[in-house]
Formats: structure tokens, C-alpha cells, sequence
């Protein structure tokens, strides 16, 4: 959940005492490191999932407020824009029927949302980008009414000297669209995943997720369209670089680092590296005003919060306060149904254990240029993407994720002591979706090639037909392509 802030106006005076607690938080932070402060008795879990909230034609319907308040549950939030939610689970530990447990945590959320959006007339539904969604929609009218939010867009438009947003995605089709503020960011929905990590080995986790940031994004990918635009498999990924396209202190947009980006490197030593790249390399954006005591790192938090690597380092506190680590995955979008998305944790935590205790460390395996490159075409390609990975040049990935990372991710669930059956039958999943060649992308992209009329038609009856099949419940290799309008 992001920090809520008191006020959209800032002085001068406001970012020099806001730079000055950073810098403290962040010396402080580093003493943390190194005197081994941080907290780790199990391993733990959490997610955030983003939703959309639709009226009976698919369309947006503006009325996030009105469903918060009827939820009246602290674990949902409200997101940038008023069709935008979000959903946040407690922690869990990671023991043996932690997947299945996991599951019926999330589908009782989901049920709960369902329920409270029918009572106000609306639907919720999970997917990467709503393909009924139009450039339109994305209008300051339709920002929620949160103070952050509206902060976080004239901060961004006054780095970016007043710049509009110029989207420009080339795919299977080419989308180039221009915006006057950052609610194109609210055009991509996620799920995120929260690991806690041990001290000793944190930089070893979030290499790991580095790595593996590829074929997460190839096996999981959701999002083709793009204001009826077939353009990536995970079209989310350039989406949501470019909804918040500004650099570091070199220049706004022109930068050496965005604020949007898989990041610059790996983690060589330890997790402190990021935090002091964010020190040093990032401007602040939301100069707020919070309690000096530098053990609260209340501003280096809201700093890191506005700094999105899709993978990111997180100082968190345990209840009794003694601080923790965790690494949030973002790379996931939202969807197709509740257990394709227990099945993505799956492998994303069972990939990441394996390649995280590896005696290799990951950033031994390969070297950062090809990490970040397998990334980016796998998030345009998907599963047919060709990758470069230890010991094999130039696989495809749907081979390499069937004939090596369902074992090694098996491997790390099996080393975490989860339940034998629920490794088999969550992997068997994505086994499943791999064998078949069928993401949400590749179905949401057969589903309109089967069902040609004019492309905004196609994109009304797909979201009707999405919807249906995830009401079934159904994990998404088993959707048929009968449309249900």
C-alpha cells in the first residue's frame, strides 16, 4: 500500500528538510546492514493485486470511493484512478500448505469484492490492461481522490518541465498516443509479490529475481492491447514505463536512470546499493513532512515508493519494530483468474528460492546486459521469445520453462518444506499453460482472431467473454473460446 500524504503543495523549504532526513534515513539504513539489524525468523509472503472496476457493458466505472466504502476493509485501497482498486493480504508464512492457504485467502478476498461491487451496481475484474479501455478515460476526472495522487502528477509534470507523455509502442501493430498526465500508468494492473529475505543473502534474492524476471513475464503475460492495439504479450511493461517517463538529476525524462526501469545493475554486495543509488541518482518527488525520528525511515520509505524498479527493495518492521527485507516482485500482471495467479507466486517463489541459494550466485550466471535484454523480449514475445540463460544460447523460452524451471522451481519448494501436492499441482499449472501455448495473452489474442468483426467490437465481446471465464474460476489454459455476449 502506498503512504497517504497530507497535501499537493511543497516549497523549497519542504524539499531541503526532506533531502536532509533522507540522507540521515540513509546513513542510518547503512548502519542497519552493517550491524546486521534486520530481522529474519521464516520465510514470509504477502501480495497486492490491482483490479478494475467495470459497469455492465465493460466499460470503466468510476467508483472506487463508493466500493471502499462499502468494503469498510483496511485491506483495500483505492489506486490511481477511481476504476482502479487494490487488494493487500496479511503476511503469511511460507510452510507447507502455505499455496493452497494462500489460495483461499485470495479467492475469499475476491468472492468478498465481487459481492460489495454487485452492491453497488459494478462489476471487479482482474487483467493486466482492460481491453475496453479507451485514451479518454484516462482524464483528471477521473483521478481518485486521494491527496498522493494528485501530488504525484504535478510533481512529475514539474520535473518533466510541463512535457506531455508521449506513448509510442511498436508490436504486433504500433501504438503512438500523446498525454498531459501521468494517468496512463493507471492503464496497467498488476500483481505483486512481497518475499521477506534474510540479511545474508537478500542481494542473492534480488538477483535472483532479476533473473528470473524473464520467464515470469513470458509464462504470466496478459496484456496484448492497448486501446484495441495488439501490441506486446505483456504490453504493460513499456505502458507503464512511459506513463511515468522521468529521469534522474541529470535531466527530466532525459536522464541516465528513469524512475520506471528494471533497474541499472545487480546488486553486487548487498541490498544497500539500491538505496543509495536512490539517494544519489533519484530527485525526490513528494517532499513531505513527516516525524524526524530516523528509525521510522519514513522518508527514505515514500522515496523508494516513487522509485519503481519492477523489482524492488523494501525496508519493512516486523510487529514488535525490529526492521526486515523484503523484495517485491512487479513484473506480474493481474489475472486471468485467482489460481493462475497462486500459480505465478509458485514459480516466481520457487525459482527465486532455487536461484537464490544456488552455490553460483546469480549474477555469476549470466551478466546484467543479458538479464535485463531477455526481460525486455520476453515481455514482447512471450513464450516464443529466444533467450539467452546458463548453458543454453538462444532457447526458446516456452521450451526452457517445460524442460528445466518447472524442475529447478519444484526444487526450491520442495527446500522450503512446501506440501508435495500443492508443488505439483500449482507447477502443474504452469506446466499446463506452457505445454498448451496458452497465457491470458495468447487467449485474449485467439479469442478475437476467432471472432472478427470491427476491433472495437472484438474488444467489447473479449472482455465479455474474459469475464465469464473468469467468474468460472477456471486457471486460464482451460478457457474455451466460445464467445459468452
Amino acid at each position: 500500500m502506498g503512504q497517504e500524504i497530507t497535501t499537493d503543495k511543497f516549497s523549497k523549504q519542504d524539499l531541503l528538510n526532506f533531502n536532509r532526513q533522507l540522507k540521515l534515513e540513509t546513513a542510518e539504513l547503512q548502519q542497519w546492514f552493517e550491524n546486521n539489524l534486520f530481522s529474519f525468523h521464516k520465510p514470509v509472503a504477502g501480495y497486492e493485486m490491482e483490479a478494475w472496476l467495470i459497469d455492465q457493458h465493460g466499460r470503466p466505472a468510476m467508483c472506487n470511493e463508493q466500493f471502499l466504502k462499502a468494503a469498510n476493509n483496511p485491506l483495500y485501497t483505492a489506486e490511481l484512478a477511481q476504476f482502479n482498486i487494490e487488494l493487500n493480504s496479511h503476511p503469511m508464512d511460507i510452510q507447507s500448505k502455505f499455496l493452497s492457504e494462500f489460495e483461499k485467502d485470495f479467492q475469499q478476498h475476491w468472492s468478498d469484492c465481487q459481492a460489495v461491487a454487485q452492491s453497488i451496481n459494478c462489476r471487479i475484474l482482474s487483467t493486466g490492461i482492460l481491453p475496453t479501455l479507451c485514451s479518454d478515460d484516462l482524464n483528471m476526472d477521473n483521478l481518485s481522490r486521494i491527496t498522493r495522487y494528485q501530488a504525484l502528477n504535478e510533481q512529475v509534470l514539474k520535473q518533466r518541465q510541463g512535457r506531455d507523455f508521449q506513448l509510442r509502442i511498436k508490436g504486433r501493430e504500433f501504438l503512438e498516443n500523446t498525454h498531459q498526465n501521468v494517468m496512463l500508468e493507471a492503464a496497467a494492473t498488476s500483481l505483486q509479490i512481497h518475499l521477506q529475505v534474510p540479511l545474508a543473502r537478500a542481494h542473492h534474492y534480488y538477483n535472483a529475481s532479476l533473473l528470473v524476471s524473464a520467464p515470469m513475464v513470458a509464462i504470466s503475460a496478459n496484456s496484448p492491447y492497448l486501446f484495441t492495439r495488439d501490441l506486446w504479450a505483456e504490453t504493460r511493461i513499456p505502458l507503464f514505463e512511459q506513463a511515468v517517463e522521468t529521469g534522474g538529476y541529470m535531466g527530466a525524462a532525459q536522464g541516465p536512470v528513469r524512475r520506471v526501469s528494471f533497474g541499472t545493475d545487480f546488486a553486487r554486495h548487498s541490498l544497500m546499493e539500491c538505496f543509495i543509488e536512490n539517494l544519489q541518482h533519484y530527485p525526490v518527488l513528494l517532499p513531505v513532512a513527516f516525524t524526524e525520528d530516523v528509525s521510522l525511515m519514513q522518508h527514505l520509505s515514500l522515496h523508494n515508493g516513487t522509485i519503481w524498479r519492477w523489482n524492488r527493495p523494501l525496508v519493512g518492521f516486523d510487529k514488535d519494530g525490529t526492521p526486515h527485507l523484503r523484495i517485491e516482485h512487479r513484473v506480474i500482471p493481474a489475472g486471468p483468474s485467482v489460481t493462475d495467479n497462486i500459480a505465478n507466486m509458485a514459480f516466481y517463489s520457487g525459482l527465486v528460492q532455487y536461484y537464490g541459494t544456488l552455490a553460483t550466485p546469480p549474477n555469476e550466471l549470466l551478466s546484467f546486459s543479458e538479464v535485463k535484454d531477455n526481460f525486455y523480449t520476453s515481455a514482447q514475445f512471450g513464450l516464443e521469445n529466444k533467450v539467452s540463460w546458463p548453458g543454453c544460447q538462444r532457447c526458446e523460452m516456452r521450451h526452457l520453462i517445460l524442460h528445466k524451471l518447472i524442475d529447478y522451481a519444484e526444487q526450491g519448494l520442495q527446500s522450503l518444506h512446501l506440501d508435495s501436492t500443492d508443488i505439483d499441482y500449482y507447477l502443474g499449472i504452469i506446466q499446463a499453460r506452457a505445454e498448451h501455448r496458452k497465457t491470458g495473452s495468447h487467449w485474449q489474442r485467439e479469442f478475437v482472431s476467432k471472432h472478427i468483426n470491427s476491433r472495437g467490437d472484438n474488444m467489447s465481446q473479449l472482455l465479455k467473454t474474459y469475464y465469464h471465464n473468469q467468474q468460472t474460476g477456471q486457471p486460464v489454459h482451460l478457457w474455451d473460446y466460445m464467445s459468452h455476449v
